[in-house]
């Protein structure tokens, strides 16, 4: 047995030590598959990941364990510069739940390189899962990536009206979460998101316009709240 073989071992006696049969029941009713999960929190979760350190080779072994929990640990512990399109590709089809395709598309898929080129790629597949994978990398860099230019963005909203029709659950509020990230950007953004949830508003699909109606609350009460504070930085200056 290797070192790493002995490690994943010892983590994995870890997690199982902390199962929570009550904390299960609760991620299942936040819609949380509770399949291969042992009912051990993200928050506990952290601290294993940040003692454990940076390990490409653990992280795939983790992986393979199919323990929900594990995969979590193998998303916030695996090194984005050795992470492969194969293992990309791999891990995105065995995503079961929302939580687990958030985290890994926030903590280490969007950390890619080659994390643009995944977003079309997967939005337009139809597994719900990786459907949803697409679009939360949308959110997750509108977010994260401060250097993009607002034309990368720009030309997902196409896209975001093609699939606001999906009315299934992970990739509708997927959808919608990357109208809202696009628009809370900068205002030039806001303007061009709202634009977009305005049209979607006036479609035939019932799943559109509920995009479009939540989108608008958040994105007109981002825009207030930066005018607001706009005001405030220009009367102090």
């Amino acid at each position: 047995m290797t070192d790493f073989q002995t490690q994943c071992h010892d983590i994995i006696d870890r997690i199982k030590s902390l199962a929570d049969p009550a904390a299960l029941a609760g991620m299942a009713r936040f819609g949380i598959n509770p399949e291969h999960a042992c009912g051990v929190s993200v928050s506990k979760l952290r601290p294993m990941a940040r003692s454990i350190g940076k390990s490409h080779e653990l992280a795939e072994m983790l992986w393979e364990s199919q323990i929900h929990e594990a995969r979590i640990l193998a998303c916030l512990i695996d090194v984005p510069s050795l992470v492969a399109h194969e293992q990309m590709e791999r891990w995105v089809q065995d995503f079961n739940s929302w939580d687990l395709c958030d985290l890994c598309c926030n903590h280490l898929f969007r950390k890619m390189a080659s994390a643009y080129d995944w977003v079309g790629r997967w939005a337009a597949r139809e597994e719900e899962f990786v459907r949803r994978a697409g679009f939360v990398l949308i959110a997750c860099l509108a977010v994260h990536d401060k250097k993009a230019d607002d034309a990368k963005f720009v030309g997902y909203l196409p896209m975001i009206t093609c699939f606001a029709v999906d009315d299934r659950n992970y990739v509708k509020k997927a959808v919608n979460w990357a109208l809202r990230q696009i628009g809370k950007r900068n205002l030039a953004l806001n303007a061009v998101a709202e634009e977009t949830a305005r049209e979607l508003r006036n479609t035939d699909s019932k799943t559109a316009r509920w995009i479009a109606a939540d989108a608008l609350r958040d994105l007109e009460k981002w825009r207030m709240r930066s005018a607001k504070q706009e005001r405030s930085y220009s009367v102090t200056r």
